[in-house]
């Protein structure tokens, strides 16, 4: 079950559009509104908002480019060439 639904996921982001939705998604995040939204003045976890929604965001965004390059290396299986 798991590498069919991997298969599926990666060739889904194959898309040019999920690419810009993602990269749009990613600026919008790291700008001023959401940034202004989690700065206040609350502890989660003992750390403040900010703080943890950027230790989140960050490495779920540097997953989501792993994510990308994985559906770049398939195609590149697929094709039988490497493209370079």
């Amino acid at each position: 079950m798991w590498p069919k639904w991997k298969k599926f996921v990666l060739r889904r982001l194959q898309l040019r559009e999920s690419w810009l939705i993602f990269f749009i998604l990613g600026i919008v995040m790291m700008n001023y509104p959401f940034i202004h939204i989690f700065n206040k003045v609350v502890l989660v976890l003992n750390l403040p908002l900010l703080y943890l929604y950027l230790m989140v965001g960050w490495p779920l965004s540097i997953f989501v480019i792993y994510l990308f390059t994985k559906a770049v290396d398939l195609e590149e299986d697929e094709d039988g060439e490497e493209k370079r």
